[in-house]
């Protein structure tokens, strides 16, 4: 168990083991940021970005909140995506939610947890939208579903704000992607492929729209063929019965 001293010795190590393997690194690290990522996620504490990716100081452009929403009227969202689009230019935008989200769980009882209630309105709507398919399954299918049906419209929301659209129009940039994290495993998976256009984004979240999630009984579409990938940046396809 850690303690406020441990953090900050812990801190003092860091600086130590740092200068002793690049005696630049923060002279070089204070210069600036430019991060190829934006990375929107859960607030989990078991769920840290760079750790998980393997980046480091100044790679990867970090939000957080519970259950990894984009919410179109979260100023804090909208002001990172901003940031990380038009000033940052990033290239990538990844909405990564993970299984076992104690959010997206709370969201699927029907117990009152206060205030946060308010912010897990979305995730609601998700569930009570695919209720019928996720009524039948056991609850811990039911919830593994849910967090990557909560993923792919997070992904949707995203590339519907202004921000994204204009980038989209001006530059073909960001891409964008919806990721699963499996706390259990420790792999991610992702669940759509690499979007950059509005037919992209149709095409990645259509079945979700519809009703037909990963939950969904009827056997997965032979997949298609990927577009070539532009600039070098290649997207792993997504995994078998997940939309697209």
């Amino acid at each position: 168990m850690h303690t406020i001293d441990s953090l900050l010795a812990n801190n003092r190590a860091f600086v130590r083991a740092q200068l002793a393997h690049d005696a630049a690194f923060f002279e070089h690290l204070a210069e600036g940021q430019h991060p190829d990522f934006l990375w929107i996620g859960c607030s989990d504490s078991r769920v840290s970005p760079n750790l998980l990716t393997g980046t480091g100081p100044g790679e990867m452009f970090v939000h957080r909140n519970i259950a990894n929403l984009v919410v179109p009227t979260d100023m804090n969202l909208l002001a990172v995506l901003q940031y990380a689009v038009e000033v940052l230019q990033v290239n990538h935008v990844i909405v990564c939610g993970h299984h076992g989200c104690g959010g997206v769980k709370a969201a699927l009882g029907g117990h009152s947890h206060g205030l946060v209630d308010h912010w897990l309105h979305a995730v609601r709507e998700t569930e009570q939208f695919h209720h019928a398919r996720l009524a039948a399954l056991d609850d811990e299918t039911r919830l593994r579903h849910l967090v990557e049906l909560n993923v792919i419209e997070q992904v949707h929301n995203l590339g519907k704000t202004s921000i994204v659209q204009r980038a989209w129009a001006a530059r073909r940039r960001p891409f964008i992607h919806g990721w699963v994290f499996d706390i259990g495993t420790g792999g991610i998976d992702p669940l759509t492929r690499m979007i950059s256009n509005d037919e992209e984004l149709l095409e990645a979240c259509k079945f979700h729209r519809a009703g037909l999630g990963p939950a969904a009984a009827a056997p997965a579409r032979p997949p298609q063929a990927q577009p070539a990938a532009q600039a070098g940046h290649a997207s792993p396809a997504p995994r078998a019965g997940v939309a697209p």
